[in-house]
């Protein structure tokens, strides 16, 4: 059982890591070379789209899966767990409805242009990317150590 919760922990974190490492290399940029008002169309589009269940299981459940897993974990795993928790939670969540979200409120309430809003978000959307790839890496070293 073990070994599964450790292994959801890791697709977990490896979904959310492609996600935000996606938008930073191929979406914002293919909405950056059309007409700013078409992407700022489509962003908003975009940030309906994206809150779905599928969403919600990656950006809550990996902070959320590495703490659990860190507490049934016995030394020294819990300790590479509890590590991807922490980037987890402060390099993804917190980055996420402290900056990112409000950017893409303003957005979608026509407040920010894309020329403000697409450098800004993508620079703290590829913080996030980095954020997410080492609670990756964590959660590897974690399983590794089960």
């Amino acid at each position: 059982m073990m070994l599964i919760l450790a292994l959801v922990t890791l697709v977990l974190h490896g979904a959310l890591t492609g996600l935000f490492y996606t938008f930073s290399m191929s979406v914002i940029p293919g909405l950056n070379a059309i007409d700013p008002a078409q992407a700022e169309t489509a962003m908003r589009s975009i940030n309906v789209k994206i809150l779905n269940p599928w969403l919600y299981l990656a950006f809550l459940g990996s902070p959320v899966a590495a703490l659990v897993t860190g507490f049934l974990a016995g030394s020294p795993a819990a300790i590479w767990f509890f590590a991807a928790a922490a980037v987890s939670f402060v390099g993804s969540f917190l980055v996420t409805m402290v900056i990112n979200v409000p950017m893409n409120n303003a957005v979608n309430a026509g407040t920010m242009s894309w020329k403000d809003y697409s450098p800004r978000w993508t620079a703290w959307n590829t913080f996030r990317a980095a954020a997410s790839a080492a609670g990756l890496v964590l959660v590897g070293v974690g399983l590794v150590n089960l």
